[in-house]
């Protein structure tokens, strides 16, 4: 359950990064709540997570899925440069993550 909650946090914590950008292209109150209840279910997932794993491993598992995953988005979404070497780095982030889970 630990890990499922620290995946949710993952997820949430990409539409965060998400909420942020969309926030700054339209200043309005439904963008502001988006972006508070986005951040708000990640910490909450997040705080599930590290009551079981241990907090390193649980925090970097979360920013790795947070930023990659926001990298993801913006690649897909928002026109951000598919670059291969970007890519790799993204691979490479996602590969540690896996590590970590791997010896945890």
């Amino acid at each position: 359950m630990a890990w499922a909650s620290l995946i949710l946090a993952g997820i949430f914590e990409m539409l965060g990064v998400t909420s942020i950008y969309k926030f700054n292209k339209v200043r309005n109150w439904q963008s502001l709540i988006l972006l508070l209840v986005t951040f708000g279910a990640s910490l909450l997932f997040l705080s599930f997570a590290i009551k079981i794993l241990p907090m390193g491993t649980a925090y970097a598992i979360w920013t790795g899925i947070g930023a990659s995953g926001g990298a993801l988005i913006g690649m897909i979404f928002y026109g951000d440069s598919k670059d291969w070497r970007r890519l790799v780095l993204i691979a490479m982030v996602i590969g540690a993550a896996i590590g970590l889970k791997l010896v945890s």
